[in-house]
Protein backbone atom coordinates (compact mmCIF):
# COMPACT_ATOMS: atom_id res chain seq x y z
CA UNK A 1 0.00 0.00 0.00
CA UNK A 2 1.12 3.38 -0.75
CA UNK A 3 1.29 6.27 2.02
CA UNK A 4 -1.19 9.16 2.71
CA UNK A 5 -0.78 12.49 1.70
CA UNK A 6 0.45 12.95 5.23
CA UNK A 7 3.37 10.52 4.71
CA UNK A 8 1.58 8.17 7.41
CA UNK A 9 2.47 4.70 6.55
CA UNK A 10 -0.71 2.83 5.89
CA UNK A 11 -0.29 -1.38 7.64
CA UNK A 12 0.25 -3.48 4.87
CA UNK A 13 -2.02 -6.62 4.97
CA UNK A 14 -0.21 -10.09 5.44
CA UNK A 15 -2.05 -13.43 3.88
CA UNK A 16 -1.48 -16.12 6.24
CA UNK A 17 -2.24 -19.95 5.89
CA UNK A 18 -4.24 -20.30 9.43
CA UNK A 19 -3.70 -23.10 12.06
CA UNK A 20 -5.76 -24.17 15.15
CA UNK A 21 -4.24 -21.69 17.30
CA UNK A 22 -6.47 -19.06 15.42
CA UNK A 23 -9.65 -21.04 15.82
CA UNK A 24 -11.08 -18.75 18.48
CA UNK A 25 -10.38 -15.69 16.00
CA UNK A 26 -11.63 -16.98 13.40
CA UNK A 27 -14.82 -18.10 14.90
CA UNK A 28 -15.49 -14.44 16.13
CA UNK A 29 -14.82 -12.47 13.15
CA UNK A 30 -17.15 -15.46 11.07
CA UNK A 31 -20.37 -15.18 13.59
CA UNK A 32 -20.43 -11.46 12.99
CA UNK A 33 -20.09 -11.62 10.04
CA UNK A 34 -22.89 -14.27 9.10
CA UNK A 35 -25.27 -13.67 12.31
CA UNK A 36 -26.99 -10.56 10.25
CA UNK A 37 -27.05 -12.34 6.82
CA UNK A 38 -30.22 -13.00 5.53
CA UNK A 39 -29.41 -16.89 4.22
CA UNK A 40 -28.53 -17.61 8.19
CA UNK A 41 -31.55 -15.86 9.75
CA UNK A 42 -34.03 -17.93 8.14
CA UNK A 43 -31.62 -20.82 8.55
CA UNK A 44 -31.54 -20.15 11.97
CA UNK A 45 -35.16 -18.93 12.60
CA UNK A 46 -33.82 -15.48 14.25
CA UNK A 47 -37.30 -14.84 15.10
CA UNK A 48 -37.12 -17.57 17.65
CA UNK A 49 -35.51 -17.38 21.24
CA UNK A 50 -31.59 -18.61 21.03
CA UNK A 51 -30.77 -16.80 17.58
CA UNK A 52 -27.15 -15.67 18.23
CA UNK A 53 -26.58 -19.05 20.48
CA UNK A 54 -27.66 -21.29 17.67
CA UNK A 55 -25.35 -19.50 14.81
CA UNK A 56 -22.65 -19.20 17.06
CA UNK A 57 -22.38 -22.77 17.36
CA UNK A 58 -22.91 -23.63 13.69
CA UNK A 59 -20.09 -21.50 13.37
CA UNK A 60 -17.88 -23.28 15.34
CA UNK A 61 -19.05 -26.94 14.39
CA UNK A 62 -18.10 -26.13 10.65
CA UNK A 63 -14.76 -24.29 11.18
CA UNK A 64 -13.80 -27.48 14.01
CA UNK A 65 -15.20 -29.86 10.89
CA UNK A 66 -12.77 -28.07 7.71
CA UNK A 67 -9.55 -28.18 10.13
CA UNK A 68 -10.65 -31.68 11.28
CA UNK A 69 -10.82 -32.46 7.51
CA UNK A 70 -7.31 -30.68 6.98
CA UNK A 71 -8.83 -28.08 4.83
CA UNK A 72 -7.27 -24.77 3.38
CA UNK A 73 -7.54 -21.96 5.53
CA UNK A 74 -6.16 -18.40 5.15
CA UNK A 75 -6.22 -14.71 6.99
CA UNK A 76 -5.54 -11.29 6.65
CA UNK A 77 -3.13 -10.23 9.19
CA UNK A 78 -3.04 -6.26 9.90
CA UNK A 79 -0.42 -5.14 12.34
CA UNK A 80 -0.30 -8.28 13.76
CA UNK A 81 -4.10 -8.57 14.41
CA UNK A 82 -6.30 -11.58 12.49
CA UNK A 83 -9.09 -9.02 10.30
CA UNK A 84 -10.35 -11.44 7.72
CA UNK A 85 -10.58 -15.34 7.52
CA UNK A 86 -11.61 -17.96 4.83
CA UNK A 87 -12.29 -21.43 4.69
CA UNK A 88 -11.81 -23.57 1.51
CA UNK A 89 -13.16 -26.83 0.31
CA UNK A 90 -10.89 -28.78 -1.81
CA UNK A 91 -12.16 -29.28 -4.84
CA UNK A 92 -12.08 -33.47 -4.28
CA UNK A 93 -14.11 -33.34 -0.91
CA UNK A 94 -17.66 -32.08 -2.85
CA UNK A 95 -18.60 -32.30 1.41
CA UNK A 96 -21.70 -34.25 1.98
CA UNK A 97 -22.55 -32.82 5.09
CA UNK A 98 -25.41 -35.67 6.10
CA UNK A 99 -22.40 -38.11 6.05
CA UNK A 100 -20.70 -36.41 8.72
CA UNK A 101 -21.87 -38.46 11.18
CA UNK A 102 -20.46 -36.85 14.40
CA UNK A 103 -21.29 -32.70 13.10
CA UNK A 104 -24.69 -34.13 12.62
CA UNK A 105 -24.70 -35.41 16.27
CA UNK A 106 -22.74 -32.15 17.46
CA UNK A 107 -24.62 -29.74 15.64
CA UNK A 108 -28.15 -31.21 16.87
CA UNK A 109 -27.32 -31.02 20.63
CA UNK A 110 -25.67 -27.38 19.84
CA UNK A 111 -28.07 -25.18 17.44
CA UNK A 112 -30.98 -27.93 17.50
CA UNK A 113 -32.81 -30.65 15.32
CA UNK A 114 -34.58 -28.12 13.20
CA UNK A 115 -31.64 -25.73 12.25
CA UNK A 116 -29.78 -28.76 11.49
CA UNK A 117 -31.96 -30.06 9.20
CA UNK A 118 -32.68 -26.84 7.64
CA UNK A 119 -28.81 -26.37 7.11
CA UNK A 120 -28.23 -29.75 5.52
CA UNK A 121 -31.22 -29.10 3.12
CA UNK A 122 -29.83 -25.94 2.22
CA UNK A 123 -26.04 -27.55 1.71
CA UNK A 124 -27.97 -30.20 -0.44
CA UNK A 125 -29.17 -27.73 -2.25
CA UNK A 126 -26.16 -25.92 -2.89
CA UNK A 127 -24.36 -29.29 -3.87
CA UNK A 128 -26.67 -29.83 -6.71
CA UNK A 129 -25.74 -27.03 -8.02
CA UNK A 130 -21.69 -27.53 -8.46
CA UNK A 131 -20.28 -27.35 -11.63
CA UNK A 132 -18.44 -30.06 -13.45
CA UNK A 133 -14.94 -30.69 -13.80
CA UNK A 134 -14.25 -29.93 -9.85
CA UNK A 135 -14.23 -26.26 -8.01
CA UNK A 136 -12.80 -25.34 -4.89
CA UNK A 137 -15.60 -24.53 -2.67
CA UNK A 138 -15.72 -20.91 -0.41
CA UNK A 139 -18.11 -22.05 2.46
CA UNK A 140 -17.17 -19.66 5.07
CA UNK A 141 -15.15 -16.17 4.59
CA UNK A 142 -15.97 -13.31 6.94
CA UNK A 143 -14.19 -9.34 7.58
CA UNK A 144 -13.69 -8.19 11.48
CA UNK A 145 -16.16 -5.48 11.10
CA UNK A 146 -13.85 -2.84 12.86
CA UNK A 147 -11.85 -3.44 9.59
CA UNK A 148 -14.70 -3.83 6.72
CA UNK A 149 -14.55 -1.47 4.02
CA UNK A 150 -11.54 -0.93 3.39
CA UNK A 151 -10.39 -3.96 1.27
CA UNK A 152 -9.52 -6.06 3.09
CA UNK A 153 -12.20 -8.60 1.58
CA UNK A 154 -11.35 -7.91 -1.83
CA UNK A 155 -7.28 -8.99 -0.62
CA UNK A 156 -8.40 -12.04 1.00
CA UNK A 157 -10.82 -13.39 -2.33
CA UNK A 158 -7.81 -13.21 -4.73
CA UNK A 159 -5.82 -14.56 -2.40
CA UNK A 160 -7.94 -17.46 -2.48
CA UNK A 161 -8.29 -17.58 -6.07
CA UNK A 162 -4.48 -17.38 -6.32
CA UNK A 163 -4.14 -20.82 -3.69
CA UNK A 164 -6.92 -22.36 -5.94
CA UNK A 165 -5.38 -21.77 -9.19
CA UNK A 166 -2.50 -24.04 -7.37
CA UNK A 167 -4.73 -26.82 -7.87
CA UNK A 168 -4.23 -28.14 -11.63
CA UNK A 169 -7.62 -30.31 -11.21
CA UNK A 170 -9.31 -27.97 -10.14
CA UNK A 171 -11.95 -25.84 -12.68
CA UNK A 172 -12.72 -22.84 -10.04
CA UNK A 173 -14.32 -21.59 -7.31
CA UNK A 174 -18.01 -21.68 -6.10
CA UNK A 175 -19.03 -19.12 -3.52
CA UNK A 176 -22.60 -18.50 -2.21
CA UNK A 177 -24.43 -14.93 -0.33
CA UNK A 178 -27.98 -14.13 0.44
CA UNK A 179 -27.04 -10.35 0.45
CA UNK A 180 -27.64 -8.97 -3.47
CA UNK A 181 -26.00 -6.33 -2.30
CA UNK A 182 -22.86 -8.05 -2.27
CA UNK A 183 -23.40 -9.05 -5.80
CA UNK A 184 -21.57 -6.04 -7.48
CA UNK A 185 -18.08 -6.88 -5.78
CA UNK A 186 -18.50 -10.70 -6.80
CA UNK A 187 -19.02 -10.06 -10.31
CA UNK A 188 -16.27 -7.18 -10.22
CA UNK A 189 -14.04 -10.40 -9.22
CA UNK A 190 -15.37 -11.91 -12.58
CA UNK A 191 -18.03 -14.31 -10.86
CA UNK A 192 -21.28 -15.48 -12.67
CA UNK A 193 -24.60 -16.96 -11.24
CA UNK A 194 -24.98 -20.76 -11.25
CA UNK A 195 -28.77 -20.09 -9.90
CA UNK A 196 -30.30 -19.14 -7.00
CA UNK A 197 -31.66 -21.04 -4.17
CA UNK A 198 -35.81 -19.64 -2.43
CA UNK A 199 -34.87 -19.49 1.26
CA UNK A 200 -38.49 -18.47 2.67
CA UNK A 201 -38.55 -14.78 1.36
CA UNK A 202 -34.88 -14.99 0.78
CA UNK A 203 -32.75 -15.94 -2.43
CA UNK A 204 -29.12 -17.36 -1.82
CA UNK A 205 -27.05 -16.49 -4.90
CA UNK A 206 -24.89 -19.08 -5.64
CA UNK A 207 -21.75 -18.11 -8.18
CA UNK A 208 -18.67 -19.40 -9.87
CA UNK A 209 -15.88 -17.80 -10.93
CA UNK A 210 -13.61 -19.99 -13.70
CA UNK A 211 -9.72 -20.48 -12.13
CA UNK A 212 -6.92 -21.43 -14.59
CA UNK A 213 -3.87 -22.84 -12.70
CA UNK A 214 -0.96 -20.90 -12.58
CA UNK A 215 2.16 -20.33 -10.73
CA UNK A 216 2.18 -21.32 -6.91
CA UNK A 217 1.57 -18.18 -4.66
CA UNK A 218 3.41 -18.43 -1.02
CA UNK A 219 1.41 -17.52 1.94
CA UNK A 220 2.95 -17.23 5.33
CA UNK A 221 2.77 -19.72 7.76
CA UNK A 222 0.79 -17.93 11.23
Amino acid sequence: MSSDSNNNNKPEPVIVRLDVSALNEARSILYDAYRGEPTFQFLFNHRKPGYKQRVRATIRELVDLYFELEQEAVGVMVDDTLVAVAFIGDPDLRMDLASQFSWRIRMVLTAGFASTRRYLDYHEKIRAMLPQPLAHQLPMMGVNPKYQNRGYGRVLLRAVQKLCAENPRASGLVLDTGNSRYLPFYESEGFRSLGKIRLGGYEDHILFREIRPEAKTTVNQN
